[in-house]
């Protein structure tokens, strides 16, 4: 019997519903070449309804998504509402209340995408960054005294706990092991890579020499786990020289691991090097729940039902979204489809500069399926 998949969509705000929609229609042509199913509600949370309503999404929210095996999310934000409403009323609230403590970031070149780092080329950029998604300056601890006066304080806590910090090095521990021993879009060593005696490598992003406290902490958790995973080569490096080596030398990355501030920033520096936001897409998992799949680009309200928005971060989102239900043949399927039209077809990257539209995009990669 063909297995059937509940998605929760969520298209957002700006040319999110655009993006999304080309993305539906992949993962559909891709459930139907491979045998399953998917079934979607949709629902009209964000910055539009906010705007008409004055709520961001209802109170239950998260009660009707943990009935769903995924939740699909377009882009959030509109120039119309104040930075922070949104960001904390349904992005972070979702995350934490989901406990979506992973935020995963394949970082991959594709064939054809211009790269702005010089002489690099896709087997130069292929890691994954794995960020911590439920501590750090993100959870809200501290708090301002004498707000107004000459005197005003402001603290922002990074705080951590061990079994936050486990539960993440545990999981890239894991996927830097999967990485070479199974094929999938988000798994870098072939076969050949293997034979040659290349092993798997995770590094953790940290700045222990300042923040002495936290990296400490993470760096004995590390250094304890490691022995249970003695096929994967453990590395530290500091955020400030992470961001040099992310652009002189990506080569050397394989998993990189992080806490949830560090792993905000660098993964944007990532995407710029893999060809842009349009190409980045990234997942909120939470691996024992449920799991939300985005693009990785803002909401790009400009360029909004004009049909020339790129929307293959979103339609790659639904590929890691495959792969999270287990459907990792529909995955690769997809993978290997975007990289034929960005190596065959596309002109750029970049909204209205494509060679084709949004819909058009989306009739590509199914038809290359």
């Amino acid at each position: 019997m063909a297995k059937n998949y509940k998605i929760a969509v969520l298209p957002g705000d700006g040319t999110g519903p655009e993006v999304i929609a080309e993305g539906m229609k992949v993962v559909h042509a891709a459930a139907e070449k491979f045998g399953f199913t998917i079934e979607s509600d949709t629902y009209d949370w964000g910055g539009t309804r906010y705007m008409r309503e004055g709520t961001i999404m209802p109170d239950d929210a998260t009660d009707i998504l943990r009935k769903y095996n995924a939740i699909y999310l377009g882009a959030i934000g509109r120039p119309d509402v104040p930075p922070g409403i949104l960001e904390k009323g349904i992005l972070l609230k979702l995350r934490f209340e989901l406990d979506q403590y992973i935020n995963l970031r394949p970082v991959k070149l594709f064939p054809g995408v211009e790269c702005p780092l010089a002489n690099k080329k896709p087997e130069d950029i292929d890691y994954v960054v794995v960020r911590e998604n439920s501590g750090d300056v993100y959870t809200g601890m501290g708090g301002v005294a004498m707000k107004g006066t000459p005197h005003e304080v402001a603290t922002q806590v990074m705080t951590y706990s061990r079994a936050q910090v486990d539960r993440c090095l545990k999981f890239a521990f894991e996927t830097a092991r999967k990485r070479h021993t199974k094929e999938n879009p988000w798994r870098g060593l072939s076969a050949e890579d293997i034979a040659a005696g290349k092993t798997a490598q995770l590094t953790l992003c940290g700045k222990s020499n300042v923040l002495t406290y936290v990296f400490n902490m993470w760096e004995r958790a590390l250094h304890e786990m490691a022995p249970q995973y003695p096929e994967v080569k453990i590395n530290y490096c500091h955020v400030d020289a992470i961001c040099m080596w992310m652009v002189k030398n990506p080569e050397w990355f394989d998993v990189i691991v992080t806490t949830n501030m560090f792993g905000d920033i660098i993964t944007d520096l990532a995407a710029m090097t893999q060809g842009g936001m349009g190409i980045a897409a990234g997942g909120n998992l939470n691996p024992e729940g449920v799991s939300m799949f985005e693009p990785i680009g803002g909401s790009a309200p400009k360029y909004t039902g004009m049909n020339v928005i790129n929307p293959l971060a979103a339609v790659l989102s639904g590929a890691m979204m495959l792969d999270y239900l287990g459907e990792s043949e529909a995955a690769r399927a997809i993978e290997k489809s975007v990289a034929y039209i960005t190596a065959n077809k596309l002109k750029s990257l970049s909204a209205g500069k494509m060679g084709y539209s949004t819909s058009e995009v989306g009739d590509l990669v199914v038809e290359n399926l």
